[in-house]
This record gives structure tokens, sequence and C-alpha cells, in this order.
């Protein structure tokens, strides 16, 4: 049994609740036991009585009194013993940028953001892997559509997920996207502005074009801009989400004459067009790039490089990668 401990609160434990605050760094401290030791002064913050749902504040001190448990070793696993685990290794070959606030995944097409209905797996779960030894898993500020790949936003800590849900919240994000539609746009840059509502349908949620005061609609702005053809056939758009809406880009895609390719729910066959041979029937959406404000200041800029079925796609079509990734290092 250790003796009395003063521990200092960290900037990321914040407005922290105080039993919350001991159930991550003591887990193995009941709260019966918490509201004892709170009752009869021998833990204190910054000197003074407390209960248990008071806030805790970055510099503020906790006097810990000498516990029956460890501090540690009753925890959750930490991320080191799951090492060899199939989500940590998984997670590990999708970091574009890591540091002790903020991970930045590329996330594969096809794999789920979170839960629901036929996933069996999800970024979200698979983040326990990596759960510190604190008892912070890292939190989710985004989403991405689970056949949609590319850059995804991770806080590692909470203060960290609360500065960066805010980013996203009052659009201080660019998010920019490659997309491949089917034909050409008339004009090769433009904005997109329309009103969208889900309804329910038998392959689940869809989001349609809606009316301005209709009941459940939002507004959705999204910017687009024309970089490389195929013929007339096809064109490769780099896409700007201003907005944040369920599928915003693929129903906006559609909204224009010009779906995305391989798109399950939103792309419409056209009797007059035939899907080009060579090319997968899978959602050619890629999250490309992020520039976000970072928590501890400055602004964090990520690129993703381009999914395996988009690659094949853009070599099979001639599209020119290589300039593109080039110009977007300069």
């Amino acid at each position: 049994m250790a003796g009395i401990e003063h521990i200092t609160v960290e900037a990321d434990e914040a407005g922290m609740r105080l039993d919350r605050w001991f159930k991550i760094h003591y887990p193995g401290l009941g709260f019966g036991p918490l509201q004892k030791l709170l009752r009869s002064g021998q833990v204190r913050v910054d000197g003074g009585r407390v209960k248990t749902d008071a806030r805790v504040q970055p510099g503020q001190v906790v006097r810990v009194p000498p516990l029956d448990v460890d501090a540690k070793k009753t925890g959750p696993i930490a991320s080191h013993d799951l090492k060899h685990g199939d989500d940590y290794d998984l997670l590990q070959r999708m970091v574009l940028h890591e540091d002790d606030k903020v991970i930045v995944l590329n996330k594969p097409a096809g794999l789920a953001v979170q839960g629901g209905s036929g996933v069996t797996r999800n970024i979200d779960k698979m983040l326990e892997a990596w759960t510190n030894k604190k008892g912070e898993k890292p939190r989710l500020v985004h989403r991405l559509d689970r056949d949609t790949s590319g850059v995804l936003v991770i806080a590692r800590t909470r203060g960290a997920a609360q500065k960066l849900t805010a980013a996203f919240r009052e659009r201080d994000t660019k998010k920019t996207y490659w997309s491949l539609v089917r034909g050409v746009p008339r004009k090769h840059e433009d904005k997109i502005s329309t009103w969208l509502v889900k309804e329910a349908t038998e392959d689940g949620d869809r989001m349609r074009i809606a009316k301005h005061g209709e009941d459940g609609a939002d507004h959705a702005i999204s910017y687009y801009r024309v970089l490389e053809t195929a013929a007339q056939n096809l064109a490769w758009l780099e896409m700007e989400p201003y907005t944040g809406r369920t599928h915003q880009l693929r129903v906006h895609a559609l909204h224009i004459g010009h779906p995305i390719i391989g798109d399950p729910k939103y792309f419409i066959e056209d009797p007059n067009w035939a899907f080009p041979g060579g090319i997968q029937k899978r959602l050619h959406l890629h999250a490309r790039k992020i520039d976000i404000p970072h928590p501890d200041g400055g602004r964090l800029k990520v690129t993703a490089p381009l999914p395996p079925h988009m690659v094949q796609t853009w070599n099979l079509l001639g599209l020119d990668l290589a300039g593109a990734e080039r110009d977007d290092e300069e």
C-alpha cells in the first residue's frame, strides 16, 4: 500500500467529475469506498473537502490517502499488451499521422466507422486496442461512410476530442475528397446548394433532395471541380463538403446528374451508358485530405493515398495520379 499521494490534474482532464477521475486513476476503488473517503475528508482537492460530482480542473492537486488498490494493475489492459492482436496490427497499418493528442488513419473502403446492423467489425470498437494505462480509449470526432475510404481523425484524449469536435462543428476544417463520376459536368467548377432529408427505405436509410422548410430537412453545400476526364464518359472530381450531412457528396453528385461510380445507394443505371469493363463496382469516393486546427495550436494537414480499387481504375483509364499527387505535395 502506497503512502499519501498528491496528484496534479492534467489538461485533458478539465471538467471531469471527481468520481470519473478516480475511476481512471484507481479503477479498483469502488464508488462506496470513495464516498467514505470523501465524507471523512481523506480525499481533498486543493486542500478542501469535495463531493463525488465535483468537477476537477487542470493544475488542481488531488490528495489521495493510502489505498488498498493498485493505481495501475487493476485497470484496463494497456495497448502494449495487445500489440499482437489483429485489431492493433490493422490499426497500426492505417496510421498516417500520430502524436500525443491526435491520430489520423487511412480508413479502408468497406470498414465501418461505428457499429450497426450487419456490422461485425468497426473502427470505434477496434480503438479499444489503443486504450492507455489510464483507461482512456481514443475517441472518434467525425465519421466516414462505410464504403468511403480515406482520412479519419481520432482524438487521443478527452481534451483533444472536445477541441477537434468543436472544429468540425464550427466548420474550421477543410476536407477534400476525390471521386470518379459518370459523365462530365457541364460546369468544370461549381457550388451545389440543396436541402437534404433522410428517409427509410427497404435498403436502409437514404438521403434525398428536399424542399426548403420540409420537416427534418438540413441545408447542404458542396463544391467541386473537374481534375481530369476520360473521354466524355467519366470525370475525376475534387469535392469539398462545406456542411457535413450524411451521404452529402454522394447525393449531390447524383443531383447534378453525375453519380459516383460504384455507389450502391445512389448510382442509378442509365440505359445509354455502359459501365466500363475492368472497373470494380465499388464506391469511388475517397477522403483525400484534411486541414484541421491541432489541439495544441497550428494546423494539421494530412493526405491519404488512394485505395487499391481506385488506383486500379486510375491506371486503367490512364488518369494522371502521379501528377496530382505531386501537386498535393507542393
